[in-house]
């Protein structure tokens, strides 16, 4: 009998035999992740916001996803950083400290008398580096509640279902294993992932009336069973942004990518790589200074071929990506086909011009608008040339204010004030604050271009 009992536990696997303690791992690595609460201010509201995310140095500086703050927030409207630690209801101050272009994440750090209780998640890494998880491996995470439940955090776990490049490489499973930017782990306890925005699922409603429907996409917003595997994070750690725009982020000026159409890479027998298809290059660009074309096709950057990839859009990732992991100065070798012939084009890439978020704005409450500064993507998305670039945008309308009544609407592009053009930011903002100052004025008039077509809007103060 004693020799039957040790030949059983001799072909059992490794993992019943010596199943690792899960609270136990899950106890320690919880000291990697924090949960970020702060205000957003707007012109008419203050609200609360939270988010996940994970402790990636000693200094206490913490990662979050790109979906943790709107992207037409301005940092000046990002109030009251907190950072809780999972089950606690006390929190420690943080300051924002901008968004990497290339990760997406938001970085935050958190203040010193925190620091010591938090771990930074490189000290998980398993010995040798990343590993990337292998197909049915279990991997598990962390999730947590809300703010009411104190950010209580719980185990999610799940087998990888399927691991490929969408450009990152990114694993899913066939269960959610993570909140959205929180850390995934293997048996052993070791980092293998962060948690992606969720991905959602299809369904197909049925009704007893009807046999068919449109299809219905449901999305757990708290959970993830998609995960970016650890070689994709943990080379970026290090990309604390120097502003809080993120800057300096480079600029290339091909504008539209779209992947090269299937059939046209069987004509042009290029089955086995990708091919990226520029739809515009964009004025005085870095592009256009190199001699790029619209409808070039780019097939290689530095000498490398583009991967082949599936989905095919996902190539336009890629691009973009090249691109962002450069600095402004830096060079970029272009390999692209041009009718039959192919082009080497020498890049040397830009410093990205103003950002919509980076614009100067000013809100009149009594007129019931955000006037923001027309930048350089105002123009493209307009097209127009960017010398033509005058006057101010709606960034924001209130309801019911005179404004709004008269038919303005956020992203109009207001070209004159009473008549007269405005040239500037500046100049716009001063006739603007004139009539919110005269009590006296009964109505103001814009003149606003709004999908090409041009309207005057006359705005009743009284």
């Amino acid at each position: 009998m004693k020799r039957f009992c040790l030949l059983i536990l001799l072909v059992l696997p490794w993992s019943v035999r010596a199943a690792p303690d899960l609270p136990s791992l899950m106890a320690e690595r919880l000291k990697c992740v924090v949960a970020v609460e702060y205000f957003t201010e707007t012109e008419t509201e203050r609200r609360p916001s939270s988010a996940y995310g994970v402790v990636i140095d000693v200094r206490g500086t913490i990662i979050l996803p790109a979906a943790a703050v709107d992207p037409r927030v301005t940092p000046s409207q990002l109030k009251e950083f907190k950072v809780y630690l999972p089950g606690d209801a006390a929190s420690a101050a943080a300051v924002y400290l901008g968004q990497d272009a290339l990760t997406g994440w938001h970085f935050v750090r958190v203040e010193e008398r925190l620091r010591a209780q938090l771990v930074p998640i490189t000290r998980f890494v398993s010995e040798g580096g990343a590993v990337e998880p292998a197909l049915a491996e279990v991997v598990w995470g962390i999730g947590l509640r809300n703010k009411d439940e104190d950010f209580m955090p719980y185990l999610l776990q799940g087998n990888v279902a399927l691991v490929q490049n969408l450009p990152q490489r990114t694993a899913i499973a066939q269960q959610e294993v993570a909140g959205p930017g929180l850390p995934v782990f293997n048996r052993a306890g070791g980092f293998v992932g962060l948690a992606a925005t969720s991905f959602g699922q299809t369904f197909l409603q049925f009704s007893r009336a009807e046999r068919g429907g449109s299809p219905t996409m449901l999305i757990n917003v708290e959970e993830s069973s998609a995960f970016y595997v650890a070689s994709e994070i943990l080379p970026y750690l290090g990309r604390v942004p120097q502003s809080v725009y993120g800057r300096p982020l480079a600029w290339l000026g091909a504008y539209g990518f779209e992947p090269m159409d299937r059939e046209v890479a069987k004509f042009l027998k290029l089955e086995a790589q990708s091919g990226a298809v520029v739809s515009e290059v964009l004025e005085g660009s870095p592009a256009e200074k190199a001699g790029m074309l619209p409808r070039d096709i780019v097939l290689a950057i530095d000498g490398q071929a583009l991967p082949r990839f599936k989905p095919d859009r996902v190539v336009v990732s890629f691009v973009e990506r090249e691109v962002e992991r450069r600095q402004p100065g830096a060079g970029l070798a272009l390999t692209v086909l041009r009718g039959a012939e192919r082009v080497e084009l020498n890049v040397t890439l830009g410093d990205e011009p103003k950002l919509m978020r980076e614009a100067a704005r000013s809100y009149y409450d009594r007129l019931g608008f955000t006037a923001r500064e027309f930048v350089y993507g105002d123009a493209v998305a307009r097209r127009v040339k960017a010398a033509d670039g005058t006057g101010v945008i709606a960034h924001f309308v209130k309801s019911n204010s005179p404004a709004f009544i008269a038919g303005l609407r956020t992203d109009d592009w207001i070209k004159e004030i009473d008549g007269v053009e405005v040239k500037t930011f500046a100049a716009a903002t001063e006739q603007l604050a004139k009539t919110e100052s005269d009590l006296l004025r009964a109505e103001f008039v814009l003149l606003v271009s709004r999908g090409g077509e041009t309207a005057v809007l006359r705005v009743k103060l009284r």
